[in-house]
This record gives structure tokens, sequence and C-alpha cells, in this order.
């Protein structure tokens, strides 16, 4: 995740000061998820908070009331997009065994499977990371610090349990660098296929696909892998490739 920006002397225009009325619930939530379809299918900018609420057969107003501004209706959907996929260690139980590189392998050939049964959650993780502006970002990236929705610091601690990461590097150094680096190459997999002029690469072959992950993973290791670990896990690895597919794919 990306580094966070210092707070602004007063918080930002689309965050509610009190929380919902248990009986506006059931509301804000259709509001959710009309709002959600709306932005994976028009971008943040296209989107109109009009059209939203012509959709539910509710004035605009009313959407205001409960979000505050477009800008709020966002970050609702973003959390609750990001909330849907599965964390790092929900991987089964024999790829866990495996290993923490084992685990990173397994979500990265299932990365194109988002595509398919995640469209939606993740086109809305795409826009929150790339399509919004600075104040926006900012609370994104406080969201993503202070709940850790794939549970990046559980994992890094797992990976440093078992030996397999480095100890000579902050914790907090490790869970930024697996941030940062998994996001952007998940993107740079996925995106010539939904946003094809967002990232340099077009579509690849399979083969390809596999190469560079094997490669991406390769130099994750020597980043920040335990030095034994690094020499034997690029052999290792390959044998997760056959696992089976039934797992939901993660937005990592």
């Amino acid at each position: 995740m990306s580094g966070i920006a210092s707070s602004p002397v007063a918080p930002p225009r689309y965050i509610r000061q009190h929380a919902p009325r248990p009986r506006s619930d059931a509301k804000r939530s259709r509001i959710i998820d009309a709002a959600m379809q709306h932005f994976a299918e028009n971008g943040y900018h296209a989107a109109r908070v009009g059209d939203i609420a012509t959709t539910l057969g509710i004035a605009k107003g009313s959407v205001f009331q409960h979000f505050g501004s477009k800008d709020g209706l966002f970050f609702e959907v973003y959390k609750r997009a990001v909330r849907s996929f599965s964390k790092y260690l929900d991987a089964p139980a024999d790829v866990r065994a495996a290993g923490f590189f084992d685990v990173l392998y397994y979500w990265l050939v299932r990365t194109e499977h988002l595509l398919r049964e995640d469209w939606i959650p993740y086109r809305i993780s795409l826009l929150g990371n790339y399509g919004t502006d600075l104040v926006l970002k900012r609370e994104i990236n406080r969201f993503l610090t202070t709940e850790d929705p794939y549970g990046t610091v559980a994992f890094v601690r797992f990976g440093l349990d078992r030996g397999e990461l480095r100890k000579d590097i902050d914790v907090e150094m490790i869970v930024s660098i697996l941030d940062w680096t998994m996001e952007r190459f998940q993107d740079a997999l996925l995106t010539a296929e939904l946003d094809p002029g967002l990232f340099r690469r077009q579509g690849e072959m399979p083969e390809k696909k596999e190469a560079r992950i094997q490669q991406f993973l390769a130099v994750l290791q020597r980043a920040v892998g335990a030095a034994a670990v690094s020499q034997i896990r690029g052999r290792e690895i390959r044998k997760i490739a056959a696992v089976d597919l039934v797992a939901k794919p993660k937005r990592l």
C-alpha cells in the first residue's frame, strides 16, 4: 500500500462525523450495491450520483444525506469491494504448508480469474488505486493501513516465523514492499485485458505470464527472502503450478 500523507487540519468533506442510524443501514446498503455496479461500468469521473439515485428510484439528495458526497459514496463502495477479496492466508492448508513464496505463487496464478469471477470489485479497487484524487486516495490509504484487509501483516509474520524472510529488515518495511510490488504486478497482469491503455504491456501468452510470475517471485525472494530459502525456493515453487483453481481469487 502506498504511504499516507499527513491528515489535513479539517476532515475531508465526505467523511461522516456520526455513525448511520440502524434503520438507515438497509438503504445505505442498497445505494452501495447500485453505486458499485455504476462506478465499475462507467468509471469514477463519469459516474453520476443522479443516475445512481434514478436507478434506485430515490432522490439524489437522499444519497448525499447518507454519504455526504460522490467521494464519500465511492469510499464506501471501495471498502466493500476490497473486503470481498480473500486474505493471503486464506490459501489452502497444503499451500500454506509449502511456504510463504508458494502462497504468493498460488494467488498470482489466479489473478486472471478476478476478471471472470470478481470483475466488479476488482474494477472498483483499480479505480480507487489509480483513478481518484489525492484527498480520496489519502483516505483509501489510511483505510488499507488501519484495516489491513488482505492480512498482509499476519502473512509477513507467518513468513518470519517459518524462517523464510529476512529478519534484518523491519516488519513494516517488508509489508510495504509486498503491498507495493504485488499490487502493481497484479494490475500489470490484468489490465491489458481490462484497461489496455493503463499499462504499457498488452495481452500475453500464458507461457509468458508464467515466466513473468516466476521472474517476479525470484526478484522478491532476493529482496526479502532469507538466504537459504532463496537458494531453493525457485525449484520448489514450480511444484505448486498444478494445484486446483477452486479457491476464490484474491486482490492483493
